[in-house]
């Protein structure tokens, strides 16, 4: 497996190798925006690709958007996409990011990981949000026949990985996936454990 560091993203952009991206918002979250009422919500995008949740949260009225990416490629070029908006796009560690979120939107950043990291993944999610904070998305729900990345999973595993941190509010197969993932996705809506439980 290569070493999915910072050269190694900026390289699949910029040879445009992101056959992950649908060109759209993706169903499922697209339905949970709408019916979010509170447009304060402090936002941030993990390994937010190319922004299409982003740009519709923006245009939906929501003003405290963070995207956070390791690739410099990816984030330069959105920042002259976005520059209109107030959209903030930041190139960085996930595991080194330190803020405070509200509503944390998990879209295709998981499956880019090393498996390895994984509990750290759940764990730094937990410590991002605020009180009561969620993260929302979704995961794939397969496994993949080559090398990742992506990387797959299933909800056992992934019960594993949360149920430390996290209330489960939904955590189930995707009924409104995008027709090239149908069958393939959980959609999960969690909320950050008031205490931490003594199974971590």
């Amino acid at each position: 497996m290569p070493a999915l560091d910072k050269s190694y993203w900026n390289a699949r952009y910029e040879r445009g190798e992101t056959e992950w991206d649908m060109g759209t918002v993706s169903p499922p979250l697209r339905e949970y925006i709408d019916q979010l009422p509170n447009k304060n919500l402090r936002v941030l995008i993990p390994g937010g690709g190319n922004s299409y949740e982003a740009r519709y949260l923006w245009d939906n009225g929501f003003k405290d958007i963070t995207v956070l990416d390791i690739s410099s490629v990816l984030i330069d070029r959105l920042k002259r996409e976005h520059q209109q908006t107030g959209i903030k796009f930041i190139v960085g560690d996930f595991f080194e990011h330190e803020s405070e979120y509200d509503l944390i939107i998990e879209q295709t950043f998981l499956c880019a990981l090393d498996p390895a990291l994984r509990m750290a993944y759940a764990r730094h999610m937990y410590d991002l949000l605020w009180e009561k904070g969620a993260l929302v998305g979704l995961l794939f729900n397969r496994e993949f026949d080559e090398p990742g990345p992506p990387f797959g999973g299933g909800i056992k595993v992934y019960r594993r990985m949360f149920e430390p941190y996290f209330n489960f509010k939904i955590f189930a197969p995707c009924h409104n996936s995008h027709p090239a993932r149908q069958g393939k996705e959980v959609f999960i809506n969690f909320r950050k454990l008031d205490q931490l439980s003594k199974k971590r």
